[in-house]
């Protein structure tokens, strides 16, 4: 929604609430030192709506002022995506914006399967919640525990799953080449 569109909704907006808590122009005018004939064209769009205007009328209806604008209400800061099923394995995915680095929330079945190494471009780091994953990655075979993390760059042969003991859940984070995940550490006495 524009500004114009946002600022157009006002004065209908005041009218409406001003006529629910039957007040006249003339006791609101009262009330909030604006004049019956400025309110009068607020009302009716004739004028723009300011700050020193719309202050003094949320006084006095006691609302807070996203309230006279039509605010609209602020999001739910957490992320609900739906999970994706991938060869057996479940993705929820934790980042909103396509491209760039991608972060999710992965869940591999307990399975033994035969690693099949594969290779594109990227950059990718794994930490483990719970369970064990077992990586290979070019000549190395490691299996990671809770706790621990892994990076690597995605150009090298890579495969990562169920060590076949049980089920793991990591987080993966995963970005075009050349982004690369920034590990901050304080020095120890700092």
């Amino acid at each position: 929604m524009t500004t114009d569109e946002v600022l157009a909704g006002v004065g209908p907006r005041l009218r409406q609430m001003r006529k629910e808590r039957e007040v006249t122009l003339a006791a609101l005018s009262e009330t909030t030192g604006i004049s019956v004939s400025t309110l009068s064209r607020l009302e009716s769009g004739l004028r723009k709506p300011s700050l020193e205007l719309l202050l003094p009328i949320a006084r006095a209806h006691q609302v807070a002022l996203d309230e006279l604008v039509g605010a609209p209400p602020t999001g739910d800061p957490r992320v609900r995506s739906k999970p994706i099923v991938v060869g057996g394995r479940t993705h929820w995915p934790l980042t909103r914006q396509p491209g760039g680095l991608q972060a999710y929330k992965v869940l591999e079945p307990k399975r033994r399967q035969e690693p099949d190494p594969r290779t594109h471009e990227g950059y990718e780091w794994l930490y483990v919640l719970s369970g064990k994953l077992r990586i290979v990655l070019g000549e190395h075979d490691v299996v990671l525990t809770a706790g621990e993390a892994a990076e690597f760059d995605t150009r090298v042969p890579h495969w990562f799953g169920s060590t076949g003991e049980g089920p793991v859940e990591f987080l993966s984070l995963f970005g075009p080449q050349g982004e690369r995940m920034h590990v901050r550490a304080r020095p120890k006495g700092a």
